[in-house]
């Protein structure tokens, strides 16, 4: 594949090449909506959607830690 590159200074002053745009043109796919709902698809109803999410937020904001996250 073949890259757009840009000149640009660094922190010395010199000229480097960096990478230009490197994704696709075009439109983004939706999600989330009619038939491909993503994660939502899994499950059927909203207390289930929330069991879901409560549970996301325990992980990430929980001060303990469980698997390989666990704290020696």
């Amino acid at each position: 594949m073949d890259y757009k590159t840009i000149e640009k200074e660094d922190y010395s002053g010199t000229r480097v090449k960096v990478l230009g745009e490197t994704y696709a043109p075009g439109v983004p796919e939706s999600r989330g909506v009619g038939e491909d709902r993503g994660w939502r698809k899994h499950l059927t109803d909203r207390n289930e959607m929330l069991r879901y999410l409560k549970n996301g937020e325990r992980y990430w904001y929980s001060s303990d830690w469980h698997g390989s996250e666990k704290k020696r």
